[in-house]
């Protein structure tokens, strides 16, 4: 089986921070960490790691974030469809495939690879259901959202992402990474 690790920064527009990711892709599944600092509303850190199963099915989420006066630490799990936060199952998560973290591009790669939209334009819209996590609270709630591809860009693919009222057409790589989320993130290159 074998295996590749991506690195990526983003500029992460309103937290007016930035953000990097080590990505490892391995047959089907996901392992990450990464670590992010904001400065809106006040400075904080967030250090996570993320994990997925067959088919880049998120498993494990476990978040910190660090402000000046407090430490605050999150574990999201998935258990074949059964959702826990911080050990407490949460019946409104069940039958999410994915978390969401807020102001983490990253966590967007994981429903675009499982249904190659990164490769595809022009097709249905996706509808998921996701663990949503806000940042920097941590707080988790249900998010409905929609992937729809739009168009080949370049050595990639543009796809609208819909939530509630939010609406975004995302660059994707070929690898299915975030390169540019209008109005949350940018791909810093060197």
């Amino acid at each position: 089986m074998s295996s590749r690790t991506l690195v990526r920064t983003w500029e992460i527009l309103p937290s007016g921070g930035c953000s990097t990711a080590w990505a490892d892709l391995a047959e089907g599944r996901l392992t990450a960490r990464g670590r992010a600092v904001g400065l809106v509303a006040e400075p904080y850190w967030v250090p996570y790691t993320l994990e997925t199963v067959d088919a880049y099915v998120t498993s494990r989420l476990h978040v910190t974030v660090e402000t000046a006066a407090q430490t605050r630490i999150l574990d999201l799990r998935n258990d074949a469809g059964r959702w826990t936060v911080d050990g407490e199952h949460r019946p409104d998560l069940d039958g999410a495939l994915d978390c969401d973290l807020g102001l983490c591009p990253l966590t967007n790669t994981m429903p675009v690879l499982r249904h190659g939209l990164h490769r595809q334009q022009g097709t249905a819209p996706r509808s998921f259901l996701m663990a949503w996590v806000a940042v920097p609270g941590l707080e988790v709630t249900a998010s409905r959202q929609t992937y729809t591809p739009v168009a080949r860009a370049g050595h990639g693919s543009r796809i609208r992402y819909e939530s509630g009222d939010f609406r975004s057409d995302v660059e994707f790589d070929e690898d299915g990474l975030v390169l540019d989320y209008p109005l949350l993130a940018t791909a810093l290159t060197r």
